[in-house]
C-alpha cells in the first residue's frame, strides 16, 4: 500500500503549477539561438517528444511568460522549469551538471592540432580514430579528446554548460586521416557547419591511386548508398541519389615493385558525401590503393604486395588542406587562410618506396 501511495505521489509530481518546486536555467551565449522545443529536447535528453511538449504547453516559461516552442532563445533570458527535481533526474539522466561532469572520463590525447585561436580548432586526426563515437565506441573519440583538451585548457567548463558542447563541423571516416575542423563555441560551430554547407570551405585531399593517371579530371555523378553493405555506388542518372563533384588533380606517376603503376593525385571534394572520394576514383578505374572495399580485381595484386610491405590493410586518403575562401561576419579573419596538416609516416613510407621504385 505505502509503495502504491508513493508511487501515486510522484506521478502527481511530475507536472508542478507555479508556485511548486521550480528551477531556473540561465541562458548563456552558448544556449541562444536555439528553438525553444530543440534546447528542451537536447537539455532534456531522455525525456519523450510528447512530454518535451507537454512541458512547454504547462510546465516552463521564459523570463515569467509562456512561449511558443519555436521562440529563439536570447542570451540573458531565463527558462523556469515548474517539475520536481525527481522528473528533471530523469529526464536528464541524472542531475545536468553533475551527470556532465561524471560523464568526462578523459580520454588519451591521439590528435595534433594545427591550428587553434579562441573560435575554433583544427585537429589533424590520426589512423584508426572515429571523429565521433557510435554504438561501439562511447568514450576514446576524437571530439571527446578535443573537449578534454579544452577542460585542461580552461576554455570548456562542462558544469556550466546547459546543452552545448565542442563540436566537429566536419567528419572523416575512421581510417582516414587528418584535418577535422571544431567550433569551441555555439557561435562558431554553427558559422562553420554553415561555412561546409554554403560551398564556403574548399577540402583537398592526398591519396595515391593504382594505375596511371596523366590528366585533371572533374567527376560527377549520382551516388547511391546500400545499407546493408555501407557501400555507395556512383550513377549517371541525376534523377537518383545525390549529386556529387570530385576534382582530381595527378600530381606524380610511380612504377614500382613488380611493375605496378601508380599516380599520388590531390582530390578537391566540391560535394563532401560519404565514400564519395573511394567510390568515385574507383568508378573511373583508379582505385585508392589499400581499399579493398572499392578495390577492382585488376588491383589485388598490388593490394596484396602493399599490405606485406607495409602492411597497408585500409584505405590512403589524408584530408590534407582546407582553404577558407569565403567566410561569415564573425570569421571573417580567417578569409583567405590555408590550413594543412603532413601526410601521416606511413604515407610518406610508401611515397619514398615508390619513388624508388620498390
Amino acid at each position: 500500500m505505502n509503495d502504491i501511495i508513493s508511487g501515486a505521489y510522484l506521478d502527481a509530481c511530475t507536472y508542478l503549477t507555479e508556485g511548486d518546486l521550480m528551477r531556473d536555467i540561465n541562458i548563456t551565449s552558448n544556449d541562444a539561438g536555439r528553438r525553444l522545443d530543440r534546447f528542451l529536447r537536447k537539455y532534456l535528453g531522455h525525456a519523450t517528444l510528447a512530454e518535451i511538449y507537454k512541458i512547454i504547453r504547462k510546465d516552463v516559461k521564459v523570463n515569467g511568460k509562456r512561449k511558443a516552442e519555436s521562440y529563439m532563445l536570447a542570451e540573458g533570458d531565463v527558462l523556469t522549469l515548474y517539475l520536481a527535481d525527481e522528473t528533471i533526474d530523469r529526464m536528464t539522466g541524472g542531475n545536468p551538471g553533475r551527470q556532465r561532469k561524471a560523464d568526462n572520463h578523459k580520454a588519451k590525447r591521439q590528435f595534433r592540432i594545427i591550428y587553434e585561436d579562441s573560435n575554433i580548432l583544427a585537429a589533424d586526426k590520426p589512423y584508426g580514430l572515429l571523429t565521433h563515437g557510435d554504438s561501439h565506441e562511447k568514450k576514446n573519440h576524437l571530439a571527446n579528446q578535443v573537449k578534454d583538451y579544452l577542460i585542461e585548457q580552461g576554455e570548456f567548463d562542462p558544469s556550466s554548460e546547459k546543452v552545448f558542447s565542442p563540436a566537429p563541423a566536419n567528419r572523416i571516416d575512421r581510417n582516414t586521416t587528418g584535418l577535422v575542423l571544431f567550433g569551441k563555441t555555439a557561435a562558431s560551430l554553427k558559422s562553420l557547419n554553415k561555412m561546409i554547407r554554403d560551398d564556403m570551405i574548399d577540402k583537398f585531399y592526398l591519396t595515391i591511386v593504382h594505375g596511371r593517371l596523366t590528366e585533371e579530371m572533374t567527376l560527377t555523378g549520382s551516388l547511391i548508398k546500400d545499407q546493408d553493405t555501407n557501400k555507395v555506388s556512383i550513377s549517371a542518372d541525376d534523377s537518383e541519389g545525390l549529386h556529387i563533384v570530385t576534382v582530381v588533380r595527378p600530381v606524380e606517376t610511380f612504377t614500382y615493385a613488380e611493375g605496378f603503376t601508380a599516380t599520388l593525385v590531390e582530390v578537391h571534394l566540391v560535394t563532401g558525401r560519404s565514400h564519395q572520394i573511394r567510390a568515385h576514383l574507383a568508378s573511373i578505374g583508379h582505385p585508392v590503393i589499400g581499399d579493398t572495399k572499392y578495390a577492382a580485381r585488376s588491383s589485388r595484386k598490388a593490394n596484396d604486395y602493399l599490405s606485406r610491405t607495409f602492411r597497408l590493410s585500409t584505405q590512403l586518403l589524408h584530408a590534407y588542406r582546407i582553404e577558407f575562401r569565403e567566410t561569415t561576419e564573425d570569421l571573417q579573419y580567417l578569409k583567405g587562410r590555408q590550413l594543412t596538416a603532413p601526410v601521416p609516416p606511413v604515407f610518406d613510407k610508401i611515397l619514398a618506396s615508390m619513388r624508388e621504385g620498390r
